[in-house]
């Protein structure tokens, strides 16, 4: 019987193992659309600075272009103030020459504006110049890894299923039976639970004295009053070696 606890043991220990394998690789998809969501947002912030500074430096060169329109129409106003024939031509020749001149004042103000904008989105841009020049590299990077990570876990589920397997195949049928049924019933799968510090590791129910010293003698099988699983105590060897491990 201790044999078969033994065997017990180890199943549980490798269908826990399993379905953690089984979980990584169920949600692989779902984590690597993470992965590459965070890198995206970092993409779409660097994108959103170089998009501000391509849109200062438009409306810089708009600026520009009405500044010298509005020369144009200032050589002309001035034109006609000196050639103005009457007080009423002059007034409104000075009147326009004003208008001009206070529009290509606001229009310079404002290309001052875009120039200090321009220099602050430059100065943030070189900052952050390590980020955008790895971020591709960096995204690649962690993608590979994740990708290399999900191979070898399908890899040690492949180990693990044949390992599994190999020890079902060796246990009493009714005692496989039972297995199977307390695995299938719970919602963690687990059938085997340690006792830690006197209770049921899965339910957390206390043991009676007597129960424990039972479980510790490992000589039959005896499951938790509570939830009915097998219970076992692990020995100080398989504790050192979970340990160093």
């Amino acid at each position: 019987m201790k044999a078969d606890l033994e065997k017990l043991i180890d199943l549980q220990k490798t269908d826990t193992n399993i379905r953690r394998l089984k979980k990584s690789i169920e949600t692989a998809e779902d984590r690597r659309a993470s992965i590459e969501q965070e890198f995206e947002q970092h993409a779409f912030s660097i994108r959103e600075i170089q998009g501000n500074r391509d849109r200062l430096h438009a409306e810089r060169a708009e600026l520009e272009k009405q500044i010298a329109e509005n020369k144009t129409y200032l050589e002309r106003a001035d034109r006609n103030l000196k050639h103005a024939q009457n007080q009423k031509e002059y007034e409104t020749a000075m009147r326009e020459t004003d208008a001009i001149q206070k529009q290509i004042a606001a229009f310079e103000t404002q290309i001052i504006e875009k120039m200090t904008g321009i220099e602050e989105v430059e100065k943030e841009l070189e900052s952050r110049a390590d980020e955008i020049n790895t971020l591709d590299g960096k995204r690649d990077e962690a993608l590979a890894a994740f990708d290399k990570e999900i191979d070898a876990a399908r890899i040690e589920l492949a180990g693990e299923d044949k390992k599994r397997n190999e020890v079902f195949v060796t246990l009493p049928a009714q005692l496989a039976s039972v297995y199977n049924r307390m695995a299938q019933r719970s919602r963690d799968g687990i059938a085997v639970a340690e006792v830690v510090n006197g209770s049921c590791s899965a339910c957390f129910m206390s043991l009676r004295p007597q129960m424990q010293v039972e479980v510790k003698r490992g000589d039959q099988i005896i499951t938790c009053e509570s939830c009915t699983r097998i219970l076992y105590i692990a020995s100080m060897e398989s504790k050192a070696a979970v340990t160093d491990a």
